[in-house]
Order: structure tokens, then sequence, then C-alpha cells
């Protein structure tokens, strides 16, 4: 049973920058997509970046293209830096977990997850 725990949300004015890291129980992780995603009460949850187990291709959704990068710091750490964040961004944000994704957009897609950690901007 893989378990993730993320850390590294809090507060932050618009403009600013955030650094989530989302730590792995097991090393097996290593050959797992890694996803993040987003949620505010009364939404589904949002896609917001993945990486592959290769730690080469990465994904983003739209709001986080060209703002946030995701990256494999070690075998049991992914990290979502973001930056220039909007207070649209407020979210509880989740890091999830799959072995073998069907796509890696859809949260449905991922076995394990994340307690989540709150973002929240100021404008």
């Amino acid at each position: 049973q893989v378990q993730l725990v993320e850390s590294g949300g809090g507060l932050v004015q618009a403009g600013g920058s955030l650094r989530l890291s989302c730590a792995a129980s097991e090393r097996t992780v290593s050959r797992y997509t890694m996803g993040w995603f987003r949620q505010v009460p009364g939404r589904e949850r949002e896609f917001v970046a993945a990486i592959l187990w290769s730690g080469i291709n990465t994904y983003y959704g739209g709001s986080a293209k060209g703002r946030f990068t995701v990256s494999r710091d070690s075998a049991k750490i992914t990290v979502l830096q973001m930056n220039s964040l909007k207070p649209e961004d407020t979210a509880v944000y989740y890091c999830a977990a799959c072995q073998q994704c069907d796509t890696y957009s859809y949260w449905g897609a991922y076995k394990y997850w994340g307690q989540g950690t709150q973002v929240t901007v100021s404008s």
C-alpha cells in the first residue's frame, strides 16, 4: 500500500510562488505516473500536472501551463513548483500515483492519493 504525503501549501500573495512536495512511502513509485490535482468545494477535482515514471514526459492542465512545473526530486519525492500564482489557484492540492494509467489527466485513473494540502492565494 503506497502512502503519499503532501507538504508546502500555505498562504501567498498573487504573483508569488509555492513549492509543493509529495513524499511516497515506497520507492516503487519511481515506476509510477505521479499526478497533481486540485479541488475547491462544490467542484470536480481538476487535473494540474503529471509526470511519467521516466521523469522526462510531463503534462499540464490548461490553468497550469507556463506557470507550474512538475518534477521528480528523487525516487520518492515529486515536486510541483507553482509560480505567478493567482487567486483562482486557491484550492486543496492533491498528489496521486498510478502504476498503469489509462489516462494521466483523469482523477479516476489514480489508485493512491495523499491527504491534500491547502493553497490560498490572496489578491
